[in-house]
C-alpha cells in the first residue's frame, strides 16, 4: 500500500520566501517544479531544488502552456510538434538548473490545461510522451490514472506513474470534475482523508455524478495552493505511513 506523494511547487515567489513550499516538503516524496512558462522563474527553480535536496525528494519538471496570465489553466490548441518542443524546452530548462545544483530529474508531470487535455486527447498525450522519452527514456511520466496520458506513454515504453487526487471529485469516466461544479474541490479534511484512504487501498470512491469507481494509484497529489495544503499533506502523509505499516 505504499504510495508516492507529490506536490506541484515553484509556482509562487511568496510560497518560496514564506517557507510554505518547504513546509510541505516534510510530507511529500516527489515535487514537480514549474519551468517558467505557466509560473516560476530560474531563481525559484534554483531555490526550490536546493530545498528539495535537503529533504531528499525526487525532483520532476512541471511543464505547462506558455500562459502566465492564466496560470496555464486555459486550453490551447497546438500542433503535435509544437507541443513536443514546448514540453522539451521546459524539461531542458529545469534539467540544466538541476545539474547545476547537483541533482537529476526523475519525472515529468504536465500542468493545468495541458495535463487535462493530455488525459483526454490522444494527440496531446502522444506528443508529451514522445517529448519526455526523447529527452530521457528513464524518466517517469505522471498522468491522470487510467487516462490517455498513461496509455499513450505505455505504448512507447515510457515509465508511468498513475496519479490520483484526494482533494478533487471525480466523474464516472475517471476524469476530474470541472472546478466550476459545486463539490468539485474537497475542502473538508475528513472527506479528503476518507478519499485518500480509499485511493491508497485501491477501494472504490464515489463520484460527483453518483457512481463508484476504482483507480490505480501510484502517486497522490497535494495542491500547494490549496488553503489547507499543509494540513491535508500532513494528514495524508500520516495516513500513508499508517496504511503502509498496518495495511
Amino acid at each position: 500500500m505504499q504510495i508516492d506523494i507529490n506536490c506541484d511547487m515553484g509556482e509562487s515567489l511568496d510560497f518560496l520566501e514564506s517557507g510554505h513550499d518547504e513546509a510541505l516538503m516534510s510530507y511529500v516524496s516527489s515535487i514537480n517544479i514549474a519551468c517558467g512558462f505557466h509560473a516560476g522563474s530560474e531563481y525559484i527553480m534554483h531555490e526550490t531544488i536546493k530545498n528539495a535536496k535537503k529533504h531528499k525528494l525526487k525532483i520532476g519538471a512541471h511543464p505547462g502552456f506558455d500562459d502566465i496570465k492564466n496560470f496555464g489553466r486555459n486550453e490551447m490548441y497546438l500542433g503535435f510538434e509544437e507541443i513536443k518542443e514546448m514540453v522539451k524546452k521546459q524539461i531542458r530548462i529545469l534539467n540544466k538548473i538541476a545539474l547545476l545544483e547537483g541533482e537529476i530529474l526523475t519525472h515529468v508531470k504536465p500542468h493545468g490545461a495541458l495535463y487535462n487535455m493530455s488525459g483526454k486527447r490522444e494527440d496531446y498525450a502522444k506528443a508529451i510522451a514522445e517529448a519526455v522519452f526523447e529527452i530521457n527514456p528513464n524518466l517517469f511520466l505522471f498522468g491522470l490514472s487510467g487516462s490517455k496520458s498513461i496509455s499513450e506513454a505505455k505504448k512507447i515504453g515510457l515509465n508511468t506513474s498513475e496519479e490520483v487526487f484526494a482533494d478533487r471529485a471525480y466523474m464516472a469516466d475517471g476524469s476530474l470534475s470541472s472546478r466550476k461544479l459545486v463539490g468539485s474541490v474537497l475542502n473538508d479534511i475528513e472527506k479528503v482523508k476518507a478519499q485518500a484512504q480509499a485511493l491508497i487501498k485501491r477501494d472504490k470512491i464515489s463520484t460527483l455524478d453518483g457512481h463508484f469507481i476504482s483507480l490505480n494509484a501510484d502517486t497522490i497529489c497535494i495542491h500547494s495552493d490549496t488553503p489547507q495544503a499543509i494540513e491535508f499533506a500532513k494528514e495524508i502523509y500520516t495516513l500513508s505511513q499508517y496504511l503502509t505499516t498496518n495495511g
